[in-house]
């Protein structure tokens, strides 16, 4: 996607490209349907959300699509990690998923504090 042109936008369409790997994975190999769908969702869901941010037509849309993202990687490390802990996803898989989805919570959650500080 060559439109991408800051690094939140790019990381979380890049993380969203690494779950749709491991949810590809998950359904054929592990036969899991369920919990790999809702992380799918969520963890796609980072990135429409940011993008929807860039388009903001105010402080305050910027603030609640960048919100909804924020929580949406939220509930993106709980499938990640449920995935874990019943033994569907390799560790490596887990650590290296679960460290971008917290970089990314971090980067949204400071931006969240800039924006809401400045309304």
């Amino acid at each position: 996607m060559s439109e991408i042109n800051n690094p939140l936008s790019k990381k979380s369409y890049d993380f969203a490209l690494i779950i749709i790997s491991i949810y590809k994975n998950l359904i054929a190999y592990k036969k899991e349907f369920v919990l790999s769908k809702q992380l799918l969702r969520s963890g796609t869901s980072i990135g429409a959300n940011v993008a929807e941010a860039n388009g903001a037509i105010s402080k305050v849309d910027f603030s609640a699509k960048i919100s909804i993202a924020y929580k949406e990687s939220l509930e993106g490390k709980y499938w990640l990690s449920l995935l874990q802990d019943s033994e569907n996803l390799e560790v490596d898989t887990f650590q290296n998923s679960y460290e971008i989805a917290n970089e990314l919570s971090k980067i949204m959650f400071s931006n969240l504090k800039t924006t809401r500080i400045k309304n």
